[in-house]
């Protein structure tokens, strides 16, 4: 009886053995797999676009690491070159962005870089709030007026240090004209990449731009050829090339999209954020798994709805956003208007921009009808 008794306690032993040994370190994994990885969003878009005010949107975020634009860095250091032959170190530069190493820097950047050094950085809340700057909390709306102020003094590994406890990183780029140069991004099972895709109606594009000829050279030089920028025909050159992209990236997103891009890109129209802005903003929270806090909700609606017209070419203040989206109208000559749609036809047709046919259609057309091949 004893020896029975004897028999079975070995036996459970070894049951209890046989299962601490092969389930705990299972229990163990699961418990780590239930930490969600980071979510990456790449804001996909061109030159005066309303890409700095969607960016805000993630950067005003308290769980989004947001930059502008660090690709800037690259295009400055290598200016030589074209956009094509720039596409793969500009990928690169992303890429260690969102897997938040930031010594990809030290190629484009001196080796006594501060943080303050880095291409508008005090666009980034996460860059003006703990533990980049204790100056303000991490829920603060954080002007970049007041970040610039207060928090330039620190050091360049507050950035990599910040975008490690962040449960988001986003990226608003400017430098990509081909959406399958970033493929090997989409297919890399070390991020969680999600692409929002932000055009703007052409026109409104080419009256921006005009404001900001002086600004924006370099990088015209780069993407369309210092050659084809010269001229009358320069401005329009340039616009043929955006358009272009535009069309391009749209179809490789949408119409002949690869399994790997499944959920993963989202076309979005600055007129329809600024039309809505609210059902906007709520749309890319969902499709970048971030919730729209209340105070999200009024600052979106504030900046959006405010009296200022969008003097300052590259400020994010309150305006009316609305109105200064369609300023073209009644600024740009009909002449301007029917080369910019001849060169950006298609883009037009394919992203629901209806052609305006004479200058009395131009002054009259309601914004409804302006967009009525828009079915959102």
């Amino acid at each position: 009886m004893v020896k029975s008794r004897r028999v079975q306690v070995l036996l459970i032993l070894v049951v209890l053995s046989f299962l601490l040994i092969h389930f705990l370190p299972c229990s163990k994994n699961a418990h780590m797999e239930e930490k969600p990885s980071p979510v990456h969003i790449l804001i996909l878009s061109s030159w005066r676009s309303g890409s700095s005010f969607t960016g805000q949107i993630f950067s005003q975020h308290p769980s989004v690491f947001y930059l502008m634009e660090p690709a800037w860095h690259v295009w400055v250091k290598m200016y030589q070159n074209s956009a094509k032959v720039l596409h793969m170190a500009v990928r690169d530069l992303v890429r260690s962005v969102f897997l938040c190493d930031m010594s990809v820097f030290d190629a484009y950047m001196s080796s006594q870089k501060k943080k303050s050094d880095l291409f508008q950085w005090e666009t980034s809340r996460a860059l003006c709030s703990p533990p980049a700057c204790d100056s303000f909390s991490r829920s603060d709306i954080i002007t970049a007026g007041n970040c610039k102020t207060i928090c330039g003094k620190y050091p360049f590994s507050k950035v990599e240090e910040a975008c490690k406890t962040y449960s988001h990183v986003a990226i608003k780029e400017v430098r990509f004209f081909d959406l399958k140069v970033l493929y090997p991004l989409l297919t890399d099972p070390s991020l969680n990449l999600k692409i929002i895709h932000l055009v703007r109606d052409p026109r409104a594009v080419f009256r921006s731009r005009e404001n900001t000829v002086a600004d924006l050279k370099r990088d015209t030089n780069i993407a369309v050829g210092s050659q084809k920028t010269q001229g009358e025909m320069g401005p329009y050159n340039t616009m043929q090339v955006i358009c272009k992209s535009h069309v391009e990236i749209f179809k490789a997103g949408s119409q002949a999209t690869p399994s790997f891009l499944k959920d993963r890109y989202l076309l979005v129209r600055y007129e329809d954020i600024v039309r809505d802005p609210l059902a906007r903003a709520a749309q890319m929270y969902r499709f970048a798994e971030l919730h729209f806090t209340p105070e999200l909700q009024k600052w979106v609606h504030n900046i959006t709805h405010g009296k200022g017209h969008g003097a300052q070419a590259f400020g994010i203040g309150s305006r009316d956003a609305l109105r200064v989206s369609q300023a073209w109208r009644k600024t740009l000559p009909f002449q301007k208007i029917e080369k910019v749609q001849n060169v950006c036809k298609d883009a037009m047709d394919l992203l629901g921009y209806r052609l305006v046919q004479s200058e009395e259609e131009q002054k009259n057309m309601s914004l409804d009808l302006l967009f009525a091949q828009n079915s959102s």
